[in-house]
């Protein structure tokens, strides 16, 4: 794995914007933190522990995937997604707006799933999983935002949680294993994975066959990209923060560090 160290320290080495990383290989066991402690505006990120804690709900029994959630137009809110587009009135389960949360960055979808488990519950969700520096406060989208503070993560904490996650340690081991086909079907997909082979392509010419587990973060200035990496039998938990840096070449910086892990797990 010193390698692939190596490649990522040259690589952020170029950014005049501060990186907080943590790449653990999941076979090996092999870990390298950069930054780790670092609090960062948490954007879409914060979108995973608000899905473990709707998860914990439904393990707990107050709430079940095929309950209906009916749109109202006063829930609709600007950015990612398009909930915000529906008819109101409109109806979907409750998997599908967790599955819109995630794989678009729905921010309508997000809100509504907040205001169904409470602030709170999502702040129990993440001490429960070990997330020691990071807070949560907050709706998406927002004008007003809530004085006790901003959405906010560090690397080694969403490191933990994607852990727990891997390991089936995350709410459950059923819930976990739903939580990552939720995250593998992602469909933002311009940074860690901007630069791997088309899962379309013919995998025959020694490419190897990839999924990635991941959830993305952007608002102008801040982007991230974290998730667990499947190449072949190798897995790789990658999270990889960063703010202060100009939009460009942040995202080109994150697709690189993606292809590193690529190349590094074929």
């Amino acid at each position: 794995m010193k390698e692939l160290v190596s490649r990522v320290q040259q690589l952020i080495a170029t950014s005049k914007g501060t990186w907080g990383i943590v790449l653990q290989d999941l076979n090996s066991g092999e870990r390298w933190e950069y930054n780790e402690q670092e609090l960062f505006y948490a954007a879409s990120v914060i979108k995973v522990p608000i899905m473990a804690s709707v998860y914990s709900a439904v393990e707990r029994g107050d709430l079940v995937l095929t309950d209906l959630i009916v749109l109202d137009e006063k829930d609709y809110v600007g950015g990612s997604g398009v909930l915000q587009h529906f008819t109101p009135g409109s109806s979907l389960p409750l998997q599908d707006i967790i599955m819109l949360m995630i794989i678009q960055s729905d921010n309508t979808a997000t809100n509504l799933l907040i205001d169904l488990v409470g602030v709170e519950n999502i702040q129990q969700t993440m001490k429960e999983a070990g997330m020691e520096y990071s807070t949560f406060y907050n709706k998406l989208m927002l004008s007003k935002p809530n004085p006790k503070g901003a959405n906010r993560i560090a690397a080694v904490d969403i490191a933990m949680l994607l852990h727990k996650l891997s390991i089936g340690d995350l709410v459950s081991r059923t819930a976990s294993e739903q939580m990552i086909v939720v995250m593998k079907k992602q469909q933002v997909r311009d940074c860690l994975p901007e630069k791997l082979p088309s899962p379309y392509t013919d995998f025959d010419h020694g490419m190897t066959p990839w999924e990635l587990a991941n959830k993305t973060g952007w608002i102008p200035g801040t982007r991230h990209d974290v998730g667990i990496f499947y190449v072949g039998d190798r897995k790789l938990m990658a999270t990889v923060l960063s703010k202060d840096e100009d939009d460009l070449v942040s995202k080109r910086i994150l697709s690189q560090i993606g292809e590193e892990i690529y190349k590094y797990l074929q």
